[in-house]
């Protein structure tokens, strides 16, 4: 096209607003500090030098539900802790994401035939984005769970869908 050449500026980017707003959000993912359980302990690895979950923009573990964007429940839930992680859920800010991490939180773990007091899976209590099977899940599948998760708010739009 010769009538648009040498119009702009060199160094000029162009690119959609989807995309930009996107990208800003998928790299600075906030959790919040929230483990129930085993799981707990490997979640806390991944903030350690080994694993670094900062090159990931999350690194930010926040003690304040008004101050996270993604939710990881590490561990087993229980009925009497499902309120307050639905209620912790509530507080958060939108968008806001979960990550269901170990074999309890995603389907009740082994006590799920016999534990009566056992939610059978987190996602009867808030809406799961991503699950992260494994007693208790190494470090490295949190952190394929934390890429997945991007990707998955890499394809979203944020334009209004017209009817």
């Amino acid at each position: 096209m010769p009538w648009i050449e040498n119009r702009f500026e060199e160094g000029l980017i162009v690119t959609s607003m989807d995309y930009f707003i996107n990208w800003g959000r998928s790299n600075s993912l906030w959790p919040l500090s929230f483990g129930l359980a085993c799981c707990a302990i490997e979640m806390m690895a991944v903030g350690g030098a080994r694993f670094d979950i900062a090159r990931f923009g999350s690194e930010k573990f926040s003690a304040s539900p008004r101050q996270a964007d993604l939710m990881i429940v590490a561990g087993t839930v229980n009925y009497k802790m499902a309120e307050r992680v639905k209620r912790l859920y509530d507080q958060m800010p939108d968008p806001k994401y979960v990550i269901a991490m170990g074999a309890c939180t995603v389907g009740g773990g082994p006590y799920f035939k016999y534990g009566y007091n056992v939610v059978k899976g987190v996602d009867l209590v808030v809406p799961v984005d991503v699950y992260v099977p494994g007693c208790p899940p190494r470090p490295e599948a949190l952190l394929e769970g934390l890429m997945r998760l991007q990707d998955k708010i890499r394809k979203t739009s944020i334009a209004r869908k017209t009817a």
